[in-house]
């Protein structure tokens, strides 16, 4: 493995708190202690050969054939953690060969082998948990409890794919004719191309690749170029759990030019996504070009509804977690969180009052749960939004600035008398900003829900069973929380409707997104042999 290197980068950006940091010394020892904390992160994932810097192509570690590499860096510190290949076109041509190679001696084994084989990556991945979610926390920036957890969530569906690999089954069609026999064989679709976002580095690839796997396909993996560390000790470990070489590859580095070959590629037959509605837009129109299948998982702009009749502790805690969770960085965040008139003063009180525990820092920090966002241009979209809420007559509840830990951290912020003319309403905010809209009767909160081109997830807080249900099937999105603000699951379909993708993921019916369906037809089956 080659050597780490490792650096720190001072930020125009830091500053410190001026109530607890009074002195340039204490300064100094607040930066030497996350550096340190870092560098013994940084020691330990080398020493067990987990921080790899290059890329997997058909089971070797290379660098980029031009020898061009990216930093990777810490968002809480701005350290650069290391330097990792800046891949392109020929590299990525190279990971589809091996793919397509593997692929016809991967898709051939039994299933019940492939399943051994992917139970085996569980455990290592389990058994590294808090090593990967170390790596997670210094690479995203997510507080260590929650990177931990999404190892666990991300290893749940390798072993439920484990599971799953061995029930693809295949279907016997009553005749029309008495010497025919009907059959539908199920069959690997081939090689995929998986391209996956920075905000959960481990669980968008394994969401992917364990039912690829399972099903008999090999991948070439580009994870986000914020956070391929990640990626590449999973592959690591992938190895070692004896998946074959060439069934799992990863490349990173130059974007486009990565997906474009990816794309254009007749040996890639299906690409799955998940992203920005932008980006997966332009893969969906590429993917034409070869008739590949494709899943996408893309944005969203959740509504989180709560009704006068809800349990005001079970919508706060619910609507905390679904907003604050990864400091707001996911896609399945509480975006408008709509509350009807009658109970809007008291929510709005108690809500800002649990926001305020909320605690901000270095993710090694066991009582942080906020984090810093994954950069400075994401602090800079926050911004704006806050701006032009605050223009058209939002009230800032709480926070609406920088953190003063600077750097990419960020007040956790409540926002009041928001309205649809907002973009923050419009539009994902993708941070620790919680925008508050009043709604008077169900089927306005309906109205203002469904009134987005996004239907990825949404939320209801009410202790009315009939209105649940009601409001449930009225609302168009592909997954519906009830009195739960933390939805997501291996064993349950995950994908959203209208321009939130196409396709599911976890449970059962993500198998289906890697697998052909091919009728068999034989005839003279009826005279005697």
């Amino acid at each position: 493995m080659a050597r780490i290197g490792f650096s720190f980068r001072t930020s125009k950006h830091l500053l410190i708190r001026s109530s607890s940091l009074s002195s340039s010394s204490q300064s100094h020892q607040f930066l030497r202690q996350m550096s340190m904390a870092t560098q013994s992160a940084v020691s330990t994932l080398s020493d067990l050969g987990l921080l790899r810097s290059q890329g997997l192509i058909g089971g070797k570690w290379v660098q980029a054939y031009d020898g061009k590499t990216i930093q990777v860096n810490n968002p809480a510190t701005g350290e650069v953690i290391t330097n990792v290949p800046c891949m392109g076109r020929k590299e990525t041509t190279d990971a589809i060969s091996s793919a397509s190679e593997a692929f016809k001696t991967w898709s051939k084994l039994t299933a019940n082998e492939r399943s051994k084989c992917l139970r085996k990556w569980y455990d290592l991945l389990i058994a590294h948990k808090e090593d990967l979610g170390k790596l997670i926390t210094l690479e995203q920036g997510k507080p260590l409890k929650e990177a931990i957890g999404e190892v666990t969530y991300g290893a749940n569906f390798i072993e439920f794919y484990a599971e799953e690999a061995k029930r693809i089954y295949g279907d016997i069609i009553p005749a029309t004719l008495t010497d025919r026999r009907l059959f539908v064989l199920k069959q690997p679709v081939g090689v995929v191309g998986a391209i996956t976002p920075w905000n959960f580095p481990l669980a968008m690839i394994t969401r992917k690749v364990g039912p690829a796997l399972a099903c008999g396909c090999t991948v070439v993996i580009k994870p986000s170029e914020l956070t391929p560390l990640t990626a590449l000790a999973a592959a690591e470990l992938s190895i070692q759990a004896g998946i074959p070489p060439g069934a799992v590859n990863v490349v990173m580095g130059n974007a486009s030019e990565i997906g474009d070959t990816l794309l254009e590629s007749s040996q890639v037959r299906k690409i799955t996504f998940t992203g920005s509605t932008a980006v997966g837009k332009k893969l969906m129109a590429g993917a034409a070009q070869t008739v590949k299948k494709v899943s996408l998982e893309l944005g969203g702009n959740a509504p989180c509804i709560v009704f006068d009749d809800a349990d005001i502790d079970v919508a706060v805690k619910g609507s905390l977690a679904a907003k604050f969770r990864n400091s707001g960085q996911t896609c399945v965040c509480a975006n408008r969180i709509i509350v009807q008139e009658g109970i809007y003063e008291k929510f709005a009180n108690a809500f800002v009052s649990a926001v305020k525990k909320l605690e901000v820092g270095y993710g090694f920090t066991e009582s942080v749960s906020q984090g810093p966002l994954i950069n400075d241009a994401a602090v800079q979209k926050v911004e704006s939004f806050l701006q032009d809420a605050t223009s058209k007559g939002a009230k800032v509840l709480l926070g609406g600035k920088r953190h003063s830990l600077g750097m990419t951290f960020y007040e956790p912020t409540v926002l009041g008398e928001v309205n649809n003319e907002m973009l923050i309403a419009s539009q994902e905010v993708f941070g620790p900003v919680a925008p508050l809209l009043r709604f008077k009767t169900e089927e306005e909160a309906i109205h203002i829900a469904n009134d987005t081109n996004a239907g990825l997830a949404a939320y209801v807080f009410t202790t009315n069973v009939q209105r649940s249900w009601r409001v449930s099937e009225a609302l168009e999105y592909g997954i519906v929380g009830v009195n739960e603000g933390i939805i997501s699951t291996e064993v349950a379909p995950f994908g959203g409707v209208k321009q939130s993708g196409l396709g599911r993921e976890g449970s059962k019916y993500g198998m289906d997104e890697y697998l052909e369906v091919k009728y068999v037809c034989m005839g003279n089956m009826g005279g005697n042999a």
